[in-house]
């Protein structure tokens, strides 16, 4: 009896430390704006750090909605949990300067995809939306020689991502002939999405060219050119990796998509953080920008970037 009780006693000394090795373990948290397809590749890029940072408790974390106010109350609770340093995709930066400041005051702080430069976050790590959205325009020039008109859509109008993706469409197409003659935003609602689309459709029939900037608005616009029996006549400049989307690419129906690296924002992402919570900070440049570049898709590479994508979150 005695030797059952010593045995009982060590391995509950045994459990009680495992469970402390486990809870001292670093915690790095992802925090993107919003449940949508587009962040699976960013997850998958966060497992794959996971498995070279065996130290650390890595979590891809998705608010209950995509309001700034609900990100930023998530981001609360990380810090309270013990989380030792964030990377956010920010719904609404401008708005949130003060919230971000308070978490930067208690963790270092990293933005991604939607930058806010006027916080006290530590770095972005992303794209250039400004390089990504002249990609777009130089899509549209190219399916558009004899110039048109272009409807946009986005989800959040105010967001630096949208605001600067439109700024570079909009230099890229200058005294082309094309104008981008509005954006519709709809709050990553997405059957606002779909109405917005529609609502052009039956309002505008001088608009001949459609912008998704958001990674599902490109397959709303799909879905209402379907509905609409106008597939094919209406030309069409995405961005991101949605299947409809690449496999509009592919059959002709979009003239193109301008594509992020979302799977390296959380891989990177998250070995930068280790690193610098471990004291390294040459990660981080003079101005705190790690800019991961985008690049156009079209008929003639969509099936190689389609197979990569396939390989990085396994099929």
């Amino acid at each position: 009896m005695k030797n059952l009780k010593t045995l009982a006693l060590a391995a509950s000394v045994a459990l009680i430390a495992g469970s402390a090795y486990a809870q001292e373990k670093p915690a790095l948290a992802f925090v993107v704006n919003a449940a949508s397809d587009f962040w699976k590749l960013a997850e998958a890029g966060v497992k794959a750090a996971q498995a070279e940072l065996p130290g650390y408790e890595l979590q891809f974390r998705y608010p209950a909605q995509g309001t700034a106010a609900l990100q930023n109350a998530l981001m609360d609770d990380l810090v309270a949990a013990g989380t030792d340093a964030i990377m956010i995709s920010s719904a609404d930066p401008k708005n949130s300067i003060d919230a971000f400041n308070r978490i930067a005051a208690q963790v270092p702080l990293f933005t991604t995809d939607s930058d806010a430069p006027a916080s006290n976050r530590i770095a972005y790590l992303g794209s250039s939306n400004t390089a990504a959205g002249e990609q777009a325009g130089e899509i549209a020039v190219k399916a558009m020689p004899d110039g048109g008109k272009c409807m946009g859509f986005v989800g959040f109008l105010g967001a630096d991502n949208a605001v600067e993706r439109i700024a570079g469409f909009r230099k890229a197409i200058e005294g082309s002939g094309i104008e981008l003659v509005d954006v519709r935003g709809d709050d990553v609602d997405f059957a606002r999405a779909r109405t917005n689309v529609d609502d052009v459709l039956a309002a505008n029939p001088e608009i001949n060219c459609m912008v998704g900037f958001y990674s599902y608005n490109p397959p709303k616009i799909y879905e209402a050119l379907q509905a609409a029996g106008k597939l094919g006549e209406v030309t069409v400049v995405a961005f991101d990796e949605d299947p409809i989307t690449l496999g509009a690419v592919r059959e002709g129906s979009f003239a193109g998509t301008v594509v992020q690296d979302p799977y390296q924002w959380g891989y990177q992402g998250m070995k930068l953080m280790a690193s610098y919570l471990e004291g390294d900070k040459s990660g981080v440049p003079s101005d705190g920008l790690i800019i991961v570049p985008t690049k156009k898709i079209d008929k003639s590479n969509v099936d190689a970037f389609e197979a990569e994508l396939k390989a990085r979150i396994g099929g």
